[in-house]
């Protein structure tokens, strides 16, 4: 038993110390996060953050309120679409996006912006339904300072039917620079903390099976 108490709460221990739990007010995240999904965000250094990692920021030219949105585009890089495709490019380089939710007709505006150092350039993967980076072109180029960063999405919480790890895109691997980052110890301190709790629960079940046998043979033995 003790081993499962040691296991149940040093995973606890970490999640509720490594991890905050966020809500998603609205489908800018959509089809990756849903309207209603509770999510599980890790606490990082928003300079340590890479291209296609989904963050949690704050940005008070951005109205000061927490957001969830996706980084596309770090200091240094040029970050660009066109009107014809809508296809995104950084770089020079076209990036295929495979976890965007179905942008429609052809059409919209372009932009091309040239990110400035320490800061970071962010969509939303419903494009045709995100108030992102795009929405604020006038102000920085759209771009939010990296220490506005909270904490990058590592999981979806609730609601059960969707729980589990976000995927690591590799969509921008092919470009040199920072990348998404690799989950962090969610996973094992998840499976510490049920695991735990599962031994837990075995032991005492044992335990009072031994017990109950025990108390039998004594009154056989009586009889």
């Amino acid at each position: 038993m003790a081993l499962g108490l040691v296991l149940m709460i040093g995973g606890f221990v970490l999640i509720a110390v490594d991890y905050r739990p966020y809500d998603i007010p609205t489908a800018s995240m959509s089809p990756t996060l849903q309207v209603g999904d509770t999510v599980l965000a890790r606490k990082v250094d928003g300079g340590s953050v890479g291209r296609g990692d989904v963050v949690v920021f704050r940005d008070q030219a951005w109205g000061g309120q927490l957001m969830v949105k996706r980084v596309v585009a770090v200091g240094g890089d040029t970050v660009a679409t066109t009107r014809e495709d809508r296809r995104l490019t950084v770089n020079g380089q076209p990036v295929d996006e495979p976890y965007l939710a179905d942008q429609g007709p052809k059409g919209g505006d372009s932009f091309s912006v040239t990110v400035p150092p320490g800061r970071l350039f962010l969509l939303g993967d419903n494009r045709q339904g995100s108030l992102d980076s795009r929405t604020h072109l006038e102000v920085d180029g759209g771009t939010v300072p990296a220490d506005g960063v909270e904490a990058r999405v590592e999981a979806t919480l609730l609601p059960f039917g969707r729980t589990g790890l976000l995927d690591r895109t590799a969509a921008f691997d092919g470009l040199a620079g920072p990348k998404a980052g690799s989950p962090g110890p969610l996973a094992p301190a998840a499976y510490a903390t049920v695991g735990g709790a599962a031994l837990i629960i075995v032991v005492c079940a044992v335990s009072g099976v031994a017990g109950l046998a025990r108390r039998f043979r004594r009154e056989d033995a009586a009889s």
